[in-house]
């Protein structure tokens, strides 16, 4: 079984949470799976696969995700890494492949990445800032959707073999 480091960028939690959903999932295929903060993860030596989430806000991905991505670049060529991101709010990422956003795309193809996926963010009413509470009057919710995280978990699982 792999060795995976799970690791992302994360402002309100809501993507923290989908990384423990999907090392819990690759955890039950019987893989070893650390889960981290990527402004935390210090390396990539030793793992086997790494999977890099990060929170969308306004169509960037989190900073911590893209500096982890970038600091760690040559290193992730030589492994298998998966990329997901979360955040659109309403129900477009339970009904279609969503693609990586431009940012994303470009880390993407830079670390030949095995593949992203874009799962549905949360945003809670109680929301603090001027655009964020603006957000939540119309648009709060948790759009995440475990079983298609931990079916996309699964399904990467597979292709390790």
């Amino acid at each position: 079984m792999a060795r995976i480091l799970v690791t992302y960028g994360s402002k309100q939690g809501s993507t923290a949470e989908i990384a423990e959903w999907i090392g819990e999932t690759l955890r039950q295929d019987g893989h070893h799976v650390d889960v981290t903060a990527a402004q935390q993860a210090r390396q990539v030596q030793g793992y086997d696969v790494v999977i890099l989430g990060g929170a969308l806000y306004a169509g960037v991905w989190h900073k911590d995700a893209r500096r982890f991505a970038r600091r760690h670049a040559e290193t992730l060529r030589n492994r298998s890494v998966w990329l997901f991101s979360s955040g659109p709010l309403g129900d477009a990422a339970a009904r279609k492949d969503i693609p990586p956003v431009r940012g994303v795309a470009t880390l993407s193809a830079r670390l030949e990445a095995a593949g992203h996926v874009t799962f549905g963010g949360r945003l809670a009413p109680e929301q603090s800032g001027f655009v964020a509470s603006a957000m939540a009057k119309k648009l709060a919710g948790d759009y995440r959707d475990r079983e298609r995280i931990a079916a996309w978990a699964k399904s990467v699982s597979a292709r390790l073999g």
